[in-house]
């Protein structure tokens, strides 16, 4: 008001819709998108208007923010506890039958025995069992000529060229169609930012991205995504959408965990 400035004229230089600029000035933080939308929008507000954008974001942390939550507290493995022998026989054993000092038992011995004979007759059931069977190799899927058919490995597996690589891949391709202005934050691979956090004039998009993982952060749903050339609707919200995109599919974000191109 000082500066005799319109909002369309800040609207038209911050690309901040006009609804969002009246809602910073009335501190009417529930009509914004959320704290990282507000802290975004506050520091480009401050600079269009010459003001000290870092002052007021610290400001607006200090007074609104909530506190982010605590770490979990690291827990040392447990250690493990040695269990104290359980009392045996008079002679001060382990209830094995077998003291200090003294040797093995009869009966011990005789069960030692008994398990030996009972390992040597199965051994020799089995040598005497199987020395009568065909061991005919499996020589299925082999033509006749004695080559495997080709395209498939040796356990039956189709592969893709000589060097047997999978026919699937995990890169997916994205482009963002704007259909309406909005605000884009859009990452990649270990947060490479790929859109910087400007908004999307209706009719404009992004170049098409290739990657295994994006993440994405959408003021509304004003926009079209193309996920390997299919269009993706994203439902209508009152607040920011954000979402994790792989090969996988589309996972909807928390709003907590919404990616920031501040």
């Amino acid at each position: 008001m000082r500066e005799r400035i319109d909002v369309s004229e800040i609207e038209a230089q911050t690309k901040i819709r006009a609804k969002y600029l009246r809602a910073l000035e009335n501190e009417e933080w529930d009509l914004l998108p959320g704290p990282t939308f507000v802290k975004s929008f506050l520091r480009t507000y401050a600079t269009a208007l010459g003001l000290d954008g870092k002052a007021l974001v610290e400001e607006y942390r200090l007074s609104y923010e909530r506190p982010s939550e605590l770490p979990e507290p690291i827990v040392s493995s447990p250690r493990r506890v040695r269990m104290p022998a359980r009392p045996g026989r008079p002679g001060g054993g382990s209830g094995g039958g077998l003291g200090p000092g003294s040797g093995p038992s009869r009966g011990y011995i005789a069960l030692v025995g008994v398990v030996g004979a009972l390992i040597v007759l199965l051994i020799v059931g089995l040598l005497s069992g199987g020395g009568g069977s065909n061991n005919t190799p499996n020589t299925a899927g082999v033509s006749a000529s004695g080559h495997r058919p080709h395209g498939r490995s040796h356990t039956g597996a189709r592969t893709s060229g000589a060097g047997g690589a999978p026919a699937t891949t995990d890169i997916i391709s994205l482009q963002l169609k704007a259909t309406g202005q909005v605000y884009v934050c859009l990452l990649g691979e270990g947060g490479r930012k790929l859109v910087d956090g400007r908004t999307l004039e209706s009719g404009t998009g992004t170049p098409v991205y290739h990657g295994k993982h994006f993440v994405l952060t959408l003021g509304n749903n004003s926009v079209e995504l193309l996920i390997d050339g299919k269009p993706r609707v994203v439902p209508a919200s009152s607040t920011a959408i954000g979402y994790s995109i792989t090969k996988a599919g589309r996972r909807t974000l928390a709003p907590g965990t919404l990616p920031t191109c501040a």
